[in-house]
């Protein structure tokens, strides 16, 4: 019985073996094969390393750039049920005329407000009136409508989720002109926070275009005003790739440098670009467009909240553009952080970032990059 058993077995297990050697080859040529079509792999991944650049699964995904260390205090302590130091940074804004600064640390106190708001229901009832806890509770409101419809696409958006959307963003509409009541007359950031709602429920052309009015009679070149319009004015949402295009060029051409407003033409074009080849990211007005940028990122102030937003999108340009070296500079200063476009939109943020970073740092010459600064 026993003969018989190993007559049986020793030819199935023969063949079994011979499967598995064929799997192997297949794989080490395959690996082989994958070393020979890219020889300059292991010489790219040893620059990358060399100065300092981070992976892809040490990126952060929700964010364009470190949080300012007050900010970080002011979240971590509302996290833990204490507003006091977010009133106070939303108040210093107000008394600098810093509306940049303003709308940011709203957008990020908001956000925040949006999952948990204990702490801004106990700064509402400390303090009725104040503008800030005003200011924050109507942007929290469409970042809960957000969260309510989700980010997938229309058509994979539920009826219920759609109706939840546009029950909250209507909610929006009394919280923002609240908002208005109670803020400086200079203050711009209600009526920016009221164009993502204008945004989101579709209201009609003359309605986004008085409360443009309304905004640019307090701040002419607010980056987020600017560019939450240009989004109402894309084809996705309310208007068209022509409207978007022609806002965008039109917003540019009146900015004073360092305003970051030539990011706008950019924006517009990725976000109609539906072709797969860089073609059209190398024209002529391209070239100029990601020229105008680099200049106005240079003219900006270094504490401008957008202003890694906009490194982001250059960094993207210049490598589409194969201006490696330059593209190079960008990715060093924002490695680490990939929340903002072109990246977020992508399936996997960090993954695109790294292989946009890691084949420029493969074509830069040595000496060409310095290494990223320490933070």
């Amino acid at each position: 019985m026993t003969v018989l058993l190993w007559i049986v077995l020793t030819p199935l297990a023969l063949c079994v073996a011979a499967v598995a050697l064929v799997f192997l080859v297949a794989i080490v040529r395959g690996l082989t094969r994958d070393v020979r079509t890219d020889p300059g792999a292991a010489e790219t991944a040893a620059r990358v390393a060399a100065h300092g650049l981070l992976p892809a699964e040490r990126q952060h995904t929700e964010r364009a750039a470190p949080l300012a260390p007050a900010l970080a205090v002011a979240l971590a302590a509302a996290r833990a049920g204490d507003w006091t130091p977010a009133a106070e940074l939303l108040d210093a804004t107000a008394e600098a005329r810093d509306w940049e600064g303003r709308t940011a640390l709203c957008e990020r106190l908001a956000d925040l407000a949006a999952e948990e708001d204990g702490w801004l229901r106990d700064w509402e009832e400390a303090r009725p009136a104040d503008p800030g806890a005003a200011l924050v509770r109507a942007r929290g409101t469409v970042f809960l409508a957000w969260n309510v419809r989700g980010g997938q696409r229309d058509e994979d958006t539920t009826q219920e989720q759609a109706e939840g959307f546009r029950r909250v963003l209507a909610r929006s509409r009394a919280e923002h002109t609240r908002a208005v009541a109670l803020a400086p007359a200079e203050d711009p950031a209600p009526y920016v926070g009221a164009i993502w709602t204008a945004m989101g429920l579709g209201l009609p052309h003359e309605e986004l275009r008085r409360l443009w009015h309304d905004v640019t009679d307090r701040a002419p070149h607010h980056y987020e005003a600017h560019f939450a319009a240009l989004q109402y004015w894309c084809g996705k949402w309310c208007g068209s790739a022509e409207q978007a295009h022609a806002f965008a060029v039109r917003a540019a051409a009146g900015a004073p440098p360092g305003s970051l407003l030539t990011a706008l033409p950019l924006i517009a074009h990725f976000e109609h670009d539906t072709s797969d080849a860089t073609d059209v990211d190398r024209t002529p007005e391209m070239y100029a467009a990601v020229d105008a940028l680099l200049a106005d990122v240079a003219a900006a102030g270094p504490a401008h909240p957008r202003l890694p937003e906009a490194r982001h999108l250059l960094a993207y340009y210049l490598w589409l553009q194969d201006r490696h070296t330059e593209a190079m500079e960008q990715f060093r200063l924002v490695d680490g952080y990939v929340g903002a476009l072109p990246w977020r939109y992508k399936a996997d943020p960090a993954e695109e970032f790294c292989r946009a970073r890691d084949d420029c740092a493969g074509h830069v010459p040595d000496g060409e990059s310095r290494p990223p600064l320490r933070r």
